[in-house]
């Protein structure tokens, strides 16, 4: 059972979540501005998992996002009703995990909670060494650690999970729908803007200059290659 927190502010929208997920078994809490689920996920008893209504009447809730990124992983998924490629676009990059569309099918909304809570609990079959460092950074597979000159490096689930993909095949090109069925699931084929704002955020935090990177290297025309480094000195 999962904990889940709603960032919605039409009350009939916010009640009707809550109850057709807490009858498939989750824990679930709603709020109606976007403060109070910035304060509720910096608590001290924050949730699993926010699902975060992007026209919010005090803070957008793309600044919501950003909020909530400076100091926690925990997953987001934003959703909108306008269906705006940019709206989509802006959440994804202020570093929501997934989006939806409303109005959306309690049951479809179910499915994508559980895909998004399943990539933190660990990548199988991974057939690699349980630390592996590339450059300054190094990766504990089985903590599921990253850090950065000796730093941690705060990533969310998607983030990781997209990094040991990533690391998994050093030198060699995935296509983006490659990373979406390998990360996302096969649900999630067609939206490659996904893997373009989660690549992006992953360079922001593990690359040295991230309008430069060396590590997550795109490949125009075909996709992304990670590109091992040598150990700095």
């Amino acid at each position: 059972m999962a904990r889940l927190l709603i960032v919605e502010d039409d009350p009939d929208i916010n009640a009707a979540f809550r109850l057709a997920l807490s009858q498939r078994g989750h824990s679930v809490d709603g709020c109606y501005l976007g403060g109070e689920g910035v304060s509720a996920v910096l608590g001290k008893n924050p949730p699993d998992l926010v699902i975060l209504d992007l026209m919010l009447p005090d803070i957008d809730g793309i600044e919501v996002c950003r909020l909530i990124r400076r100091s926690s992983t925990v997953p987001i998924i934003v959703m909108t009703a306008r269906g705006d490629d940019m709206d989509v676009v802006l959440g994804l990059e202020a570093g929501a995990d997934d989006y939806v569309l409303k109005p959306i099918e309690p049951a479809i909304l179910d499915a994508r909670i559980r895909a998004v809570l399943r990539r933190g609990t660990g990548v199988v079959g991974m057939e690699m060494p349980n630390v592996f460092t590339s450059g300054s950074l190094s990766v504990d597979r089985d903590a599921m650690v990253v850090r950065k000159n000796s730093e941690l490096v705060q990533l969310t689930p998607t983030e990781i999970r997209l990094l040991l993909e990533l690391s998994r095949h050093p030198g060699q090109v995935q296509s983006r729908e490659q990373l979406l069925n390998n990360v996302w699931g096969t649900d999630y084929l067609f939206e490659s803007r996904m893997v373009d704002a989660s690549i992006q955020r992953l360079r922001s935090k593990i690359e040295d200059d991230p309008t430069r990177p060396k590590m997550v290297v795109t490949v125009r025309g075909f996709g992304y290659r990670f590109d091992r480094q040598n150990a700095p000195g």
